[in-house]
């Protein structure tokens, strides 16, 4: 193996194009000597991403923020890389609803029969609404993704032990386990982090940052909680134009557990799955829809198609090799302008209702 300098007297100035020289060349002998890895080319931005780094920052803090957070996300998707074949519902909630209170009861309902149903469930870890949705589905089909806080940081007993039981550090990759993988997201009433995950959801769905999911508010029988919350947004957000009246697409209120679990089978009941080839949305899906329907679709949400655009029934593109499991899947193609999201959730309950 070629020896270079162990020091240089002024940093090297790092690219991520191959102009590093012996450094270039030694990432590419580690990357061959771990053996295995996958991607090399994005492990090798990575290397160069921390070497850059420690370049950089002379704040200590600032690298071991950097580190603590490349290493969570790693251990995530470790732990749920085995179970991305299996949908997922993460559901929120108070961490101090207790087990007498008739909405525990209702979380826990709801984790059996969405476990039933065949997803799997993932909560913060913790008491409550996480507790009881967690007992409701059995440890063999829940996550918990916990925080390490000074109380509230213990996981729960159904937990306890799981290998599928992460405690984080960082909230933010706490929150990228809790959306990027979930296929829907039930809400119960809490507190500040149940407001907080909520507009996290809406915003990264209604930006486009996240695809389209279900969002269901729940509550009790009765409850105000949520019905509540929707006034003041129509009163203060909507009224106000800070947000479109095809914002309110975006997520459903139910105080039902039969309704909660309804929503999230009709959204898949044909969707399966969306991904942006070049600047068409791509939609994939279960059945086929006959050419009269699509014909329908494209008038009814013209409004949301480039001009001169359209929707058409596609195979899978090439640009989709690398999804080889889902390529006899038919498609819809769809030139989307990337801005109604509200809207978008529109069709995509349109195409499941035809």
């Amino acid at each position: 193996m070629r020896r270079y300098p162990a020091e240089h007297s002024h940093p090297l100035k790092l690219t991520f194009s191959r102009q590093n020289g012996g450094v270039d060349e030694i990432i590419d002998q580690l990357i061959g000597l771990a053996k295995g890895v996958h991607y090399p080319e994005y492990v090798r931005e990575m290397i160069l991403t921390a070497l850059k780094a420690g370049q950089e920052d002379p704040q200590q803090a600032d690298i071991k923020l950097m580190t603590s957070a490349l290493k969570e996300m790693r251990f995530t998707a470790k732990v749920f890389g085995p179970y991305r074949a299996v949908k997922k519902v993460t559901i929120f909630g108070s961490a101090r609803i207790k087990s007498e209170n008739a909405i525990y009861r209702l979380a826990r309902e709801l984790g059996e029969k969405l476990s039933g149903a065949g997803y799997m469930v993932i909560t913060g870890g913790g008491p409550g609404i996480m507790q009881a949705a967690n007992e409701g589905a059995g440890s063999e089909h829940s996550f918990g993704v916990n925080i390490r806080l000074p109380f509230e940081n213990q996981p729960n007993h159904i937990l306890e032990g799981s290998p599928r039981s992460i405690t984080y550090k960082y909230f933010f990759n706490r929150k990228v386990a809790f959306i990027k993988e979930a296929d829907a997201v039930v809400l119960f009433p809490g507190g500040f982090g149940t407001q907080d995950e909520a507009m996290e959801v809406l915003t990264l769905v209604q930006t486009g940052k996240r695809y389209p999911i279900p969002l269901v508010l729940f509550d009790e029988p009765g409850g105000t909680y949520w019905s509540h919350w929707k006034h003041y947004v129509e009163r203060e957000l909507a009224a106000r134009g800070y947000i479109g009246k095809n914002d309110f697409s975006l997520f459903d209120i139910v105080q039902s557990v039969d309704d909660a679990v309804e929503i999230v089978d009709n959204f898949y009941r044909r969707y399966h799955s969306l991904r942006f080839v070049g600047d068409r949305l791509v939609i994939r899906i279960n059945s086929p829809i006959d050419g009269e329907k699509i014909t329908e679709l494209k008038e009814q949400y013209s409004d949301i198609l480039l001009n001169g655009g359209d929707i058409f029934a596609s195979e899978a593109l090439p640009e989709e090799a690398d999804e080889p499991v889902i390529s006899d899947l038919p498609r819809l193609v769809i030139d989307f302008n990337r801005r109604e999201h509200g809207r978008l959730r529109q069709l995509i309950d349109t195409i499941n209702a035809v």
